[in-house]
């Protein structure tokens, strides 16, 4: 399913946040939102997942207008994970991940075997399985994230949203997280700071700088040392990764560039 943000702009009392964003996501890629602290990546993610509507412009989903589409529609269609994601109640881990399937059910209608055996396959891709009868509440910061992820791909959405997802995770779990997306199915879009971990599982980047994009392309594309000085004020060498050839950044730590 393709996403696309048609000249997107989402302005708050009197602040443009977002300005004339246009992004193009075919069936099945992940494009990597990165930019500097607020230049505009999480707003733009919910105008895509529909917590903000646009001031202009249009989020089209294989064409169709989102805003078109009823809210359980839409929730069918696009699966989100956000940097605000909370459970309240102290929910099972079982019973969070279960949730993604609400959209699908009507009323206190039970899940089937075959949604149960996708809440049992999603959590063991996630590497939760342990903590299926854990109290949420209970959870280290990583263990949650991870228990989130799981309950939005639950939901077998077309697009999947995710808005820094390897926050709180170990090393381990951002690789095994990440490497995860490639092959999922989704188109994803998801809003990522490190920028090595971007270039390795995104297979395009959009670059926002004050609410604008300044760059898009393949990661070796977006990621010059040119881009990097001026939109991030960093001094980094970009050279491949041995194994991958994925572009990866070396950082100087030079106080003034």
């Amino acid at each position: 399913m393709e996403l696309t943000l048609d000249r997107v702009t989402f302005s708050l009392d009197g602040k443009t946040l977002v300005r004339d964003l246009s992004l193009q996501a075919r069936s099945g890629q992940v494009i990597g939102l990165v930019g500097p602290n607020g230049s505009g990546k999480s707003t733009a993610l919910r105008c895509v997942y529909r917590a903000l509507k646009p001031t202009c412009g249009t989020v089209l989903v294989d064409r169709l207008d989102l805003a078109s589409l009823t809210l359980r529609e839409s929730a069918r269609a696009v699966a989100a994970m956000t940097q605000d994601s909370t459970v309240e109640l102290d929910f099972t881990v079982e019973e969070v991940v279960a949730l993604g399937r609400a959209p699908h059910l009507r009323g206190n209608q039970n899940l089937s075997a075959r949604e149960r055996d996708l809440v049992t396959g999603t959590m063991a891709r996630l590497d939760i399985c342990h903590l299926a009868r854990r109290g949420i509440l209970t959870l280290s910061g990583g263990e949650r994230q991870r228990v989130l992820v799981a309950r939005a791909l639950v939901q077998e959405p077309k697009i999947l949203v995710l808005d820094e997802p390897t926050n709180h995770l170990d090393v381990r779990h951002q690789i095994e997280l990440l490497s995860l997306l490639r092959g999922l199915g989704p188109t994803v879009l998801v809003v990522l700071h490190d920028l090595n971990l971007a270039a390795a599982a995104c297979d395009r980047l959009a670059v926002l700088s004050h609410g604008r994009l300044v760059a898009s392309g393949t990661p070796e594309e977006a990621l010059t040392a040119e881009l990097l000085r001026e939109v991030f004020g960093v001094r980094a060498d970009v050279v491949r990764h041995p194994r991958t050839g994925d572009p990866q950044l070396l950082y100087a730590l030079i106080p003034h560039l």
